[in-house]
């Protein structure tokens, strides 16, 4: 009996593994062919002018904190309930994390308690729709 519980459940096929298996025996492990014709797809389904991909969600945090030109000295806010990747990435970074108590109902960020911590370091708000439930972004 397994003592675990699952945190999702993954939907792979052959089509899937054959594309897996395909990469793997390529000259292009990390980069290539495959990464353009995934960005151009992704970007195109979004309707996006260009798309970038990551290998996880924390290489993602970083690089999106970055391009929005967080750095030394400079603050997010955050809820307390995430990876800890939403806070290190900042850390990467040398900015600081701030975090916001929680609605109880939702287990998010609580909008009506992020303006009073706003100072002037202050470079992000970083919500985390929590188990679900989107933050109230008005």
């Amino acid at each position: 009996m397994n003592k675990f519980l699952p945190y999702s459940h993954q939907n792979i096929d052959e089509d899937d593994v054959k594309a897996v298996i395909e990469v793997l025996k390529s000259d292009f492990i990390t980069q290539g062919p495959k990464i353009k014709e995934f960005e151009a797809a992704l970007s195109n389904y979004c309707g996006a002018k260009h798309a970038v991909v990551f290998s996880s969600g924390t290489a993602a945090l970083h690089g999106a904190y970055f391009a929005a030109g967080i750095r030394k000295g400079h603050r997010i806010i955050t809820s307390p309930i995430t990876f800890l990747s939403t806070a290190n990435a900042a850390l990467f970074l040398g900015a600081y994390p701030e975090f916001v108590d929680i609605e109880s109902e939702t287990g998010n960020l609580n909008p009506g308690l992020v303006e009073e911590i706003i100072t002037k370091e202050t470079k992000a708000i970083v919500p985390v729709h929590y188990g679900g439930h989107p933050v109230e972004l008005e």
